[in-house]
């Protein structure tokens, strides 16, 4: 017995105390340059749209970029509960049907107000087969900064874990495209957007539970 506390004093001994900000820290080391990286990626692969001075005055833009942002935010704090051992998802996914609900009322406000002959392009625009891959090009490093902060941490549903960090970082991936998306139909981004989105949160699910084992 004598032996056996020795050797969990000897153990022990070594141990530091954490930061209590450490995993904030962590979450902002790897979200953050991610995030930089996948603007520069649009940028130099993209570019920006060759309208965006004027488009800045819209605010079919700032809608489009809000969905977004705020799925992105949303998702990023409820990773972040999720990234305890006793931690759960909280009202991540209330919020997220509030915010899907939201852009649904604005997209079909829209069509009501525009002539049928518009519905095709505010649907589909001219982007739709590839709107979601793009989406989801430029959420992988988001997607691997986040991977990269819990594999620190102590999730314990890496499924659920996996998929909201694919959400999170689909969503950044989204919003990071929509600044070289040229599609104005709000139809368009509720459709092929939340495509673009799920597809991350589908791939954090399926890889979740191997990348995030501990």
């Amino acid at each position: 017995m004598t032996k056996t506390d020795d050797l969990i004093e000897r153990l022990a001994g070594d141990l530091k105390p954490v930061p209590s900000d450490a995993l904030r820290r962590r979450f902002a080391l790897g979200i953050v340059p991610a995030l930089g990286l996948s603007l520069l990626l649009m940028l130099t692969i993209l570019g920006p749209r060759v309208d965006i001075s004027d488009v800045l005055m819209l605010p079919v833009f700032w809608i489009k970029s809000a969905y977004n942002a705020l799925i992105a935010v949303v998702a990023l704090l409820a990773v972040y509960r999720l990234s305890r051992p006793d931690g759960s998802e909280g009202r991540f996914f209330d919020l997220l049907a509030l915010i899907f609900a939201a852009m649904a009322a604005v997209a079909a406000i829209q069509l009501m107000m525009a002539p049928t002959e518009a519905y095709p392009v505010l649907i589909f625009g001219s982007s739709a087969l590839h709107c979601p891959l793009l989406i989801l090009g430029f959420a992988l490093p988001v997607y691997a900064g986040a991977v990269w902060a819990l594999r620190q941490a102590a999730p314990t549903d890496l499924r659920l874990t996996g998929f909201v960090a694919g959400i999170a970082a689909g969503a950044a991936g989204a919003w990071v495209y929509s600044w070289f998306c040229t599609e104005n139909g709000m139809p368009f981004v509720l459709i092929w957007y939340s495509l673009g989105i799920l597809l991350t949160g589908a791939l954090g699910a399926v890889t979740g539970p191997r990348l995030l084992r501990w």
